[in-house]
């Protein structure tokens, strides 16, 4: 019973300080504040609904997993993104030279800023994929593949920004 409580003592105490969380972050304690500007969209491909999707995705991932009050201008972290890559290539060719596996890839470069700890900024680019099959168009399964790229995005840009793994 008391090494129960001795441990639930050491665990309250790690998560008051405001420098890990079991969420799995490490935003010192005096930052307060995030800012997540609407994702740009700068690749030569377009889908019109992705940096809606991927600007909605990323916000509810920091207001879901932190204590930061989401701001519109001049928060303590800075978090802005810009789609740069969204390609189709094929991945295995038949024995006709014919497409068999097609991959769709994202690509968003991310730049962070940490106003209080700036060497924890990050400027970096993130990319995922998703493959389908050749017999299927890009139209008929984008929604489910972007839907599973962003997510694998955001999870990433979410660790290297705020969980800093």
């Amino acid at each position: 019973m008391r090494r129960t409580l001795l441990i639930l003592l050491c665990a309250l105490g790690l998560s008051g300080c405001g420098i890990y969380s079991f969420t799995g972050t490490s935003i010192q304690a005096d930052v307060k504040t995030i800012t997540i500007p609407y994702v740009e969209y700068k690749a030569l491909r377009v889908n019109p609904s992705l940096s809606n999707d991927l600007t909605e995705a990323l916000q509810e991932k920091f207001r879901k997993l932190t204590r930061l009050e989401q701001v519109d201008v001049d928060g303590d972290l800075e978090l802005v993104c810009e789609v740069t890559g969204y390609d189709v290539k094929a991945t295995s060719v038949t024995a006709n030279e014919q497409a068999a596996q097609n991959r769709l890839t994202v690509t968003v470069k991310v730049q962070f800023t940490n106003k209080k700890y700036p060497e924890d900024d990050v400027d970096k680019s993130f990319s995922a994929y998703e493959d389908f099959d050749a017999t299927q168009t890009l139209d008929a399964v984008e929604a489910g593949l972007c839907e599973t790229i962003i997510e694998k995005i955001v999870e990433d840009i979410f660790n290297a920004t705020v969980a800093q793994w």
